[in-house]
């Protein structure tokens, strides 16, 4: 499914792009279709009714969006300013979520990334970067795209419009200038849609968001927040006593890591954020 407006949704077929109304009975299974989705379509009626949802590889609720082969997080290396604690959250998300998170910087041209690109690809990550202005950047990242279904997300503002634009320049897709007195950008971005890039694949342009609704993207229980930080994993089995934190304990093979260069200093800290966060929330839940 490619996107739905209004309770009409739009399902590509080999035959061209159908308009579909869903039944009921989904309201029931508290399950709607989203895009990415793969549906079973009735063309028996009146009218093509979507009546199942196959089943899932990923589902992400905020934006709507299943099957994702990786989620491209969009960031600005000078407005909107980059949040690593924000960025480590959403990476750790998806990594929970089993959806692969790549790395796309921004607005290069204005200032370079090479200390952000360490960080990132010393953890083992996928990065890109682009200038939509001198046009760099832009053919490796096509190139990553081909035969997957991806999604551009990030603040508001960071150039995923932009970026879509310069990569399928017939996409032509609304983009808003930063706001001065905000530090961030004007929402241009409204629904999940997602455009055949072509054949076998697929990107979404997100709707931007703002730094207190990173969070919406997904849930992350404390005890196993350490596992989204891949490059903590080799570390964590070696750890002196079992249920370690990786906060403070002694013989914490993670936090020897990090005292080593291992494990960069920004990562680590963005763990511990995000871990007291996540076990704060758990005490006061329960």
């Amino acid at each position: 499914m490619l996107k739905s407006v209004g309770g009409v949704f739009h399902v590509e077929t080999p035959d061209g792009v159908l308009l579909c109304t869903a039944r009921g009975v989904f309201r029931l299974r508290e399950i709607t279709p989203v895009a990415g989705d793969n549906v079973v379509v009735d063309m028996s009626e009146s009218a093509p009714v979507i009546t199942d949802v196959l089943e899932r590889k990923n589902y992400v609720v905020r934006p709507p969006l299943a099957n994702l082969d990786a989620a491209v997080i969009v960031v600005s290396t000078v407005e909107p300013k980059p949040n690593k604690l924000i960025l480590d959250k959403l990476i750790a998300i998806f990594e929970s979520k089993e959806i692969e998170p790549v790395l796309l910087f921004t607005k290069t041209d204005k200032k370079e990334e090479a200390e952000l690109r360490e960080i990132y690809v010393k953890a083992g990550f996928t990065v890109f970067s682009v200038s939509n202005t001198e046009n760099t950047g832009i053919e490796e990242m096509r190139g990553f795209l081909k035969n997957k279904t991806c999604a551009l997300i990030g603040n508001t503002g960071v150039g995923k419009s932009s970026t879509l634009n310069n990569l399928f320049p017939g996409f032509t897709l609304k983009t808003a200038e930063i706001s001065k007195k905000l530090g961030r950008g004007k929402h241009t971005t409204r629904q999940v849609e997602l455009f055949g890039i072509d054949e076998n694949s697929y990107i979404a342009d997100t709707p931007g968001f703002s730094t207190v609704e990173a969070a919406k993207y997904g849930e992350l229980i404390s005890d196993n927040i350490a596992l989204y930080f891949r490059e903590f994993v080799p570390f964590v089995e070696k750890c002196k006593f079992a249920g370690c934190r990786h906060v403070k304990e002694e013989g914490c093979a993670v936090i020897k890591a990090r005292k080593a260069g291992e494990i960069s200093e920004s990562r680590f800290d963005s763990y511990l954020r995000i871990y007291e966060d996540a076990w704060a929330e758990e005490r006061n839940y329960n």
